[in-house]
């Protein structure tokens, strides 16, 4: 893992670092429900769409978004109902607000321009059902951390954090990321802590219910794109039956290629972030030259 990475530059706070980063973005709005779905973009080059996971925002890129956009356009939405972004419409199950989703990528990149799609965990699932309904501009789809492969999912009990206040609020969350986003708990780290404390504030689309299904398995299968499924080694959502996620997947995309990052938790782009960028861009250029 990448324990020596700094999270933050010199004596940089946390929060000096988010608004650092967040002012280096260039921002755009696009319609979503009722209001507006807000995008960050970053950097030059071939398009890079990153969906964050569930009761998130961009800030689960962090880590990512930097180094990835040296090479590439960087583009992080809030998802509906998450972060900045308004509630979607209403739906049972995730393809309207994936389409939703898709839309407004049309809208920020501009119609049939071709991108490149990873989502982790709640996003991930997203992002499957965009793929379902995305033409040939979507180019490739890499998913981090996923769940929805019809298969049980070991049971994740957290702590509540509502109506805690203080040291009793910062330990919960503390706990809540050892529990489910992290392997080693020396990640959680100051800038881990104010990302949990802000999604947690800002979080109103709930999630959790659409991971314990098949539908993302159901939706990839339509992807008509280059697919990958990537895991950190200890994910867990996944751990210790991550080869049977890859076999679901293989199931119904048959040329899908699988990566594990060792030892790394669920949230492996924060945890791992070096490796991980490094993986990530090494598989979009073996694409691009495929």
């Amino acid at each position: 893992m990448d324990h020596a990475m700094p999270t933050t530059t010199g004596t940089e706070t946390p929060e000096a670092t988010i608004a650092r980063i967040d002012a280096a973005a260039r921002r755009m709005e696009t319609p979503c429900g009722e209001g507006r779905m807000v995008w960050r973009l970053w950097g030059s080059g071939e398009p890079l769409v990153l969906f964050h996971g569930g009761s998130g925002c961009w800030k689960h890129w962090i880590r990512n978004v930097e180094p990835l956009a040296r090479h590439r356009t960087v583009i992080c939405p809030d998802l509906p109902g998450l972060g900045e972004s308004d509630m979607p419409h209403p739906a049972l199950d995730p393809a309207p607000i994936a389409g939703e989703v898709l839309a407004g990528i049309a809208q920020v990149l501009g119609q049939g321009t071709r991108y490149d799609l990873a989502g982790f965990s709640f996003g991930a699932l997203l992002a499957g059902h965009l793929s379902a309904q995305a033409g040939p501009e979507l180019r490739s789809l890499t998913l981090v951390g996923a769940g929805a492969l019809g298969l049980p999912r070991p049971r994740t009990e957290l702590v509540k954090v509502r109506g805690t206040e203080g040291e009793a609020r910062i330990a919960a969350h503390r706990r809540n990321l050892e529990i489910l986003m992290v392997a080693d708990p020396r990640s959680v780290d100051d800038l881990a802590l104010t990302i949990q404390e802000y999604n947690t504030v800002h979080a109103r689309f709930r999630s959790r219910g659409f991971a314990h299904t098949a539908s993302l398995k159901d939706a990839v299968a339509q992807a008509r794109c280059p697919v990958a499924l990537l895991y950190g080694e200890r994910d867990a959502i996944a751990w210790p039956d991550m080869e049977l996620r890859f076999a679901a997947l293989r199931s119904v995309q048959p040329a899908a290629w699988t990566g594990v990052i060792p030892g790394a938790g669920h949230w492996v782009a924060y945890e791992a972030a070096v490796t991980f960028n490094a993986m990530l861009l090494d598989m979009l250029e073996r694409r691009l030259r495929g």
